[in-house]
């Protein structure tokens, strides 16, 4: 995760997901909710989680989330 993760911002765990019974997945970033995930993008989300630890997960929804690989978020109010 060394060129992903410059920072180590993603060692203090600043998402989380939670997966609904109505198959939809929501992320958030510092308990807000950033993104909402359907279909086979929730499904490949919950498959992809599943087989990693901690540190993959937060890339992952990094990722999927989408902005937050330009650095702007540390201008954010927490």
């Amino acid at each position: 995760m060394g060129k992903e993760d410059k920072r180590n911002r993603l060692e203090d765990n600043i998402f989380e997901y939670r997966a609904a019974k109505s198959g939809k997945v929501f992320i958030y970033w510092y308990g807000k909710q950033v993104s909402i995930l359907k279909g086979k993008k929730a499904e490949k989300f919950l498959k992809k989680v599943a087989n990693a630890d901690e540190k993959q997960r937060q890339l992952i929804m990094a990722k999927v989330t989408g902005n937050f690989k330009r650095g702007n978020e540390k201008l954010a109010k927490r």
